[in-house]
């Protein structure tokens, strides 16, 4: 299953969220989201992994990939809720990721009053309907 992802802007960071499994044949994909992150928000990218199904190493070295190029920006990337092996090990060469619980808990961490209200949204055409 190719993985599905959609972006959210808030007022201080960007919440992208992933459905599916990262496999070697996704991290294309997964590129271009987090490229189409950096080229939209601000502040630090909190990538959902609430409802990925899991990753091999070569989806675990695109999550490595993309702490390194918003750190070139100055953006950070958190991890919320990692898959259950949790079995992300980043080189030596990865910005430090954050890994927080739950989405709820990353949210918190960068949020003085409340849920901060979301500004835009983009995914992808096949991004399933879920609350």
């Amino acid at each position: 299953m190719t993985i599905q992802w959609r972006y959210t802007t808030h007022d201080h960071m960007g919440i992208l969220s992933l459905v599916g499994r990262l496999d070697r044949e996704d991290t294309s994909r997964f590129g271009g989201a987090v490229a189409w992150a950096l080229a939209r928000g601000r502040g630090p990218v909190i990538l959902d992994l609430t409802a990925l199904e899991g990753w091999t190493p070569a989806g675990q070295a695109a999550i490595d990939e993309a702490a390194r190029q918003l750190a070139t920006h100055g953006r950070t990337l958190e991890l919320a809720a990692i898959p259950a092996d949790g079995s992300l090990v980043p080189d030596d060469t990865c910005p430090p990721l954050p890994v927080h619980h739950d989405l709820k808990s990353a949210v918190a961490a960068h949020s003085t009053a409340g849920a901060p209200g979301v500004r835009q949204q983009w995914c992808t055409a096949s991004w399933p309907t879920m609350s």
